[in-house]
């Protein structure tokens, strides 16, 4: 008998320019999809070295001596560390099959969906405006494009949009 195929969760990218609200509006856009009956997960993508592991702890000294891949777990919560040669979406997938969603931050260049964030005191064009994956806007100004534009704080009509785009097959 053959093992069942992974559960691939459709995928939204929000975007934007650093500091222009991504974070935020992920955090009002999770609990409005959680309260709807989703589970989401989201990943985040940085180029900044992650400083959760720190010299000196076990799980550093795990790493350190050669483990791939190591697990710290407590009550409630693991946190994992493993070998990548880099930080390309793809690879990560396979650890979402718990969820209905996926949301992840940045990955402006990855071939799937996107929402860009446009706060207009950090910039005022569209980094994704000729991507064909962009598939809604939200911003602090009114804008002339060709997709569905979005107050930055209208968390539940962005939920709408995706759950009618992608989650409605998922309850």
């Amino acid at each position: 008998m053959e093992a069942p195929e992974p559960h691939t969760p459709p995928i939204v990218s929000i975007v934007g320019r650093s500091n222009s609200g991504k974070t935020t509006l992920i955090e009002k856009l999770i609990p409005v999809l959680r309260q709807r009956g989703y589970r989401i997960g989201t990943i985040k993508h940085t180029h900044h070295p992650i400083a959760v592991d720190r010299t000196g702890k076990d799980s550093a000294r795990h790493r350190n001596a050669g483990a791939a891949t190591v697990i710290l777990a407590s009550p409630g919560q693991i946190a994992m560390f493993k070998a990548a040669a880099s930080e390309s979406l793809p690879p990560l997938i396979r650890f979402f099959d718990d969820v209905d969603l996926l949301i992840t931050e940045g990955y402006k260049r990855e071939p799937m969906p996107k929402i860009e964030v446009l706060r207009t005191a950090v910039g005022t064009e569209l980094l994704c405006r000729n991507d064909p994956t962009l598939i809604a806007v939200a911003a602090d100004a009114e804008l002339e494009v060709h997709v569905p534009v979005f107050r930055l704080d209208d968390a539940d009509s962005l939920a709408d949009l995706i759950e009618q785009r992608f989650l409605n097959d998922r309850r």
